[in-house]
């Protein structure tokens, strides 16, 4: 995973670049006032910075910013797309404009997205370090991780155990400063559940016994209704009824429907009718057979709708809630009996609180020992960057328990002989924190998670042997993460495997500037140009090449 290409529109004074940039080492070089930390800058804008007006090229309405990424194949990052709902296929793109009226918009794989959602996204893909950009030494969960990397242990499982602690001290103290108050609750909700209990509402009885309520109710206009329709259906002793008329229009039809076929058809369906009109008869005596008044039962109905009324207007409920309106009352009198139970709340506290100790115990354990091995790791590797004698360490505090455990890591360094360690982020050298920044990376590129780290400036107040020791490092880094370095030092630049020369144009109009990849002459040229300055001579240009064609490691007592 690594950044492989960005595009600006309007920024600052480019007004439009398009770059491909590859894996391994990568420079930046270029004269002075050029705009080496244009692509630095723009880079932190895309991920989260705060958006400012002046980025803008002056005359342009906005600027745009976009850099795609190879995913490769992390966890942690899929994780966080999955998260944030933003489809994590092999590559992302991010974009990010902001306009002369001040707002910004931001885009992750065409989804909008948030200033922080690009910061918390910047996290996982690039990891800056320069004199006055410290985005993770001096953050307590950066620092934290690093060592657990280091240490190869992982915090995450202690996380839930922690809150299953939390959350059984805060059940307790809850429990505590209720108890002047449960008995009376309690007694509240068991005098409530009694009284709605004698009605032991069913879930869905309410409609049910309305419907049986309004059959009882017009019971004798139901049996009235089913003898008037059975007798126009059948008719009486002096008259026939209806059934009797569609069997003589039946006859009538039948006779004749060898003369009109359409007889036949209308004889087909008179049939259908009758045989119908024969079953609503049937039903109607079958139903008049059973029916007849209940006056007992429609009495018990009547006391039975009447009580599911007057519990609803009590409790100001509807009659159908009065069901879950009980079972509700029930769970609650069972929260209330398990709070008031202090001795059962106390153990799961105490069963919590042992689990987290010992897992926090044993992280702590391990975090101690992989802090002095982490420390003298990278004070080897700060003895090659001009720091010699200088120590790193890492130290472990005792800390109030949290979901990371009992720990506060702090890295404290000291520069020179004999100074004592203070914290990194106090160190009062820019040039000296970017080459302890080196140090870590170096020592640590294996187990960091930002698959991309860029350097500005990291060489700033060295030279010479240092020089040569900064550039074999990053070249060393680079063959496990990508590169990326602004850098003034030949000797730096020389090392790289791809090299990108920023220049700029004064116009009449406009200065801009521009990026572009260098190699062969004109790569010697620019070693060239740091190596003595804007006239080129012969010297400087064999002693570019000699820089570019001898091995790195084989590099020494080059020309500052």
């Amino acid at each position: 995973m690594a950044l492989r290409r960005i595009a600006l529109s309007d920024f600052v004074i480019v007004r439009a670049l398009e770059l491909d940039l590859h894996g391994g080492f990568t420079v930046l070089t270029g004269e002075t006032g050029a705009g080496k930390s244009i692509l630095i800058d723009a880079l932190q804008l895309l991920l989260g910075a705060r958006a400012d007006t002046g980025v803008i090229r002056e005359g342009a309405q906005r600027t745009d910013i976009s850099a795609e990424f190879d995913t490769g194949s992390s966890q942690a990052l899929t994780a966080w797309l999955d998260e944030a709902g933003i489809e994590a296929p092999e590559t992302l793109l991010l974009r990010r404009t902001v306009d002369v009226q001040g707002r910004s918009r931001a885009w992750i794989n065409g989804t909008p997205a948030t200033a922080a959602q690009m910061r918390a996204l910047g996290e996982h893909l690039l990891d800056i370090h320069g004199q006055h950009a410290w985005q993770s030494l001096t953050r307590q969960d950066a620092v934290r991780a690093l060592l657990d990397a280091y240490a190869s242990v992982q915090d995450e499982a202690l996380a839930p155990l922690w809150n299953a602690w939390r959350n059984a001290q805060k059940a307790l103290a809850h429990a505590r400063a209720a108890q002047s108050t449960l008995a009376q609750e309690r007694e509240r909700l068991q005098w409530q559940i009694g009284e709605v209990d004698k009605l032991a509402p069913g879930a869905d009885e309410w409609d049910e016994l309305n419907a049986r309520h309004a059959r009882l109710s017009n019971a004798q206009a139901l049996i009235d209704n089913a003898q008037g329709a059975l007798q126009l259906l059948e008719g009486d002793d002096d008259s026939g009824g209806a059934m009797s008329a569609l069997a003589q229009a039946q006859e009538l039809l039948q006779s004749l429907e060898h003369v009109d076929e359409s007889f036949r058809s209308m004889n087909e369906v008179l049939t259908s009718c009758m045989a119908q009109a024969s079953d609503v008869a049937h039903s109607l005596q079958g139903y008049l057979r059973h029916a007849e008044p209940d006056p007992q039962e429609l009495a018990q109905l009547d006391a039975r709708v009447a009580l599911w009324l007057q519990l609803a207007r009590r409790y100001r409920r509807t009659p159908e809630e009065l069901p879950q309106l009980l079972s509700s009352w029930r769970e609650e009198l069972q929260r209330l009996d398990d709070a008031a139970d202090l001795d059962a709340l106390e153990a799961a506290e105490r069963r919590h609180a042992s689990a987290y100790d010992k897992a926090a115990r044993l992280l702590s354990q391990k975090r101690a020992k992989a802090a002095p091995q982490l420390g003298a790791a990278i004070t080897q590797a700060m003895q090659g960057l001009g720091m010699t004698g200088g120590r790193f360490e890492v130290q472990l505090d005792a800390s109030e328990p949290g979901p990371h455990g009992v720990d506060q890591v702090a890295f404290l360094v000291s520069s020179h002989p004999g100074m004592t360690a203070r914290p990194i982020g106090r160190v009062a050298s820019g040039g000296e924190l970017s080459r302890i920044a080196l140090a870590i990376s170096v020592t640590t590129s294996e187990l960091g998670e930002a698959p991309t780290l860029i350097f500005d400036e990291v060489d700033a107040g060295v030279g010479g042997a240092v020089a040569e020791t900064v550039g074999r490092l990053m070249r060393q880094l680079g063959r496990a993460r990508q590169v990326l370095a602004v850098t003034h030092l030949p000797q730096v630049a020389a090392c790289a495997d791809h090299h990108l020369v920023v220049a700029k144009t004064k116009g009449a109009q406009e200065t801009t500037s521009s990026v572009r990849a260098a190699g062969g002459d004109e790569r010697v040229a620019e070693l060239a140009r740091m190596l003595g300055g804007e006239r080129l001579s012969a010297t400087t240009l064999a002693h570019a090449r000699e820089m570019l064609e001898g091995p790195p490691e084989s590099r020494t007592g080059a020309r500052p």
